[in-house]
């Protein structure tokens, strides 16, 4: 494997000090609550879309896209295609309710709806899902990157927390938007620039890869029968539509989003750019993955041995950035990688600080905090949050099972939010206690298909049947069922039909 050379690190060095210090500009438009939260200053529908559309793509995306591709086919494009069903959602259901009815805080709707605990319940499990998720975004940005630089998985980690803390807890939303927008570039331009490289890479050309491909049914969108014990078309395009109702709608890095553009109509509009900008952006990163398959196919000796294993495409794209790409290229496609993952974290720990303030401490310790006080507690939160965070990431170097194990568990959380909101939203004669019973539902219902695998003998019948992008579809089916269910009955009792 290559040497990771100065010039690379030092365009790497420069990027960090340059967008921590873009962040920094932001300062003085955040010194309200407001402008904190959701900004003074109304921002383009274009720069809110591309920041929707970073906070969409992480750093995760940036190495499993390519890594499925790479192992089997096209079929997490299917995931890209359900897009547009949540943003129909948004646009036309979402967006008008908050703001015109709930304001920032996306959870108190369902406090209107079934009391302050669906509230509390909601909150406490965003908070909990987004710690797990930052500290599981930076601990999968050092393995690759531990590689490709050498530094050490704490520099990696602690360097990059400690970036997206200081411009997003000085810059507030305005910073994380703008930012995001220039992450988002360098993003797309430095997976262009890698297709560039594998197209010109290989031996006979760029059409030798479409051929390969094309052969080998690397354009695959999976297999189409409808059998939901693996993972076929039917799980993912479910998966897909299940998720994107859930980011779209109920999701905290979304509806702040929502109120940072002038008029509802360009909420909409940016809503629409991040979907439009997402498809050919997914579809990059997997054909990375399928010209990676043609190229080490026809070229298998520049391939290291132990990549050469089954199901190792998630380490082969990181591999050909060190080893084909030219020395600056090389620093340009790592910088990419990090603009993954700080655009996704800066918008957790905005928005995880938000949440703080408004559902808990202004509702039942201080709701007369004044402005000056919330807008310190806002930089307070993100900085708090943000470490917890970046020591989660660090805790996974060592202990990497017992904090996937906290992921899963965030998980069962949580996992009944978007069914909550859609009981509230679909069904407006379903009270308090039906939405309590059909929680705890769902939450046992994911419960057991997130935990109920590789059972003991005689306790086989009890397994989760189905592929694991099947347990929010049934989460969310479960509360829907047992809270209709539970509302016709109450219904039923109080209004016998008269003899």
């Amino acid at each position: 494997m290559q040497k990771f050379y100065l010039i690379d690190k030092i365009i790497l060095v420069a990027y960090f000090l340059g967008i921590t210090l873009f962040g920094l500009y932001f300062r003085k438009k955040s010194n309200t609550a407001e402008g904190f939260m959701i900004t003074k200053n109304k921002i383009p529908s274009w720069a809110v879309g591309l920041s929707i559309l970073g906070t969409f793509v992480s750093s995760i995306t940036f190495l499993a896209y390519p890594g499925q591709a790479y192992n089997f086919n096209w079929d997490a494009y299917l995931f890209t295609l359900t897009l547009p069903i949540g943003a129909v959602a948004a646009a036309l259901v979402f967006i008008p309710l908050y703001r015109n009815k709930i304001g920032v805080a996306s959870y108190a709707y369902l406090e209107q709806r079934f009391g302050g605990w669906a509230r509390i319940y909601a909150s406490v499990s965003y908070l909990f899902g987004q710690i797990t998720r930052v500290g599981m975004i930076l601990f999968l940005l050092s393995l690759p990157l531990h590689n490709l630089t050498g530094w050490s998985y704490p520099t990696i980690i602690i360097s990059t927390g400690l970036c997206v803390i200081i411009y997003t807890m000085f810059g507030g939303m305005e910073a994380v938007i703008w930012t995001d927008v220039i992450q988002v570039i360098i993003l797309f331009g430095g997976a262009l620039v890698a297709v560039l490289f594998i197209l010109f890479g290989m031996p006979e050309g760029p059409g030798q890869l479409f051929t390969i491909a094309a052969q080998d049914n690397k354009f695959s969108l999976g297999d189409w029968s409808f059998d939901l014990r693996v993972a076929s078309a039917w799980v993912v395009l479910l998966y897909g539509i299940m998720e994107n109702l859930r980011n779209f709608g109920v999701d905290q890095n979304y509806v702040q989003r929502y109120h940072t553009t002038a008029t509802a109509k360009e909420a909409a509009r940016s809503i629409w750019t991040s979907v439009w900008g997402y498809f050919p952006i997914s579809a990059l990163f997997l054909f990375i993955g399928t010209g990676l398959y043609a190229f080490y196919k026809v070229q298998p000796n520049l391939l290291s041995p132990e990549l050469q294993q089954p199901l190792m495409g998630d380490k082969v794209f990181p591999y050909f950035i060190t080893t084909q790409l030219p020395v600056g290229i090389r620093g340009l496609i790592v910088a990419a990688l990090f603009a993954a993952a700080m655009s996704t974290i800066s918008s957790c720990l905005n928005t995880m600080s938000t949440l703080t303030l408004l559902d808990f401490y202004k509702k039942y310790f201080n709701p007369d905090a004044d402005d000056q006080k919330s807008v310190t507690l806002l930089r307070r939160y993100t900085l708090v949050w943000g470490l917890i965070g970046t020591i989660c990431g660090l805790a996974l170097i060592k202990v990497q099972t017992a904090l996937e194990m906290g992921w899963k568990l965030g998980g069962i959380a949580g996992g009944g939010v978007i069914g909550l909101f859609l009981l509230a939203l679909m069904f407006p004669w379903i009270k308090r206690a039906p939405a309590i019973i059909a929680v705890i539902c769902s939450v046992i219902a994911i419960a057991w298909a997130t935990l109920a695998h590789n059972l003991p003998a005689g306790w086989q019948w009890l397994e989760f049947p189905w592929q694991s992008r099947m347990i929010g579809v049934i989460g969310t089916i479960t509360l829907l069922a047992v809270g209709v269910a539970l509302g016709l009955l109450i219904k039923a009792f109080k209004n016998p039909t008269k003899q």
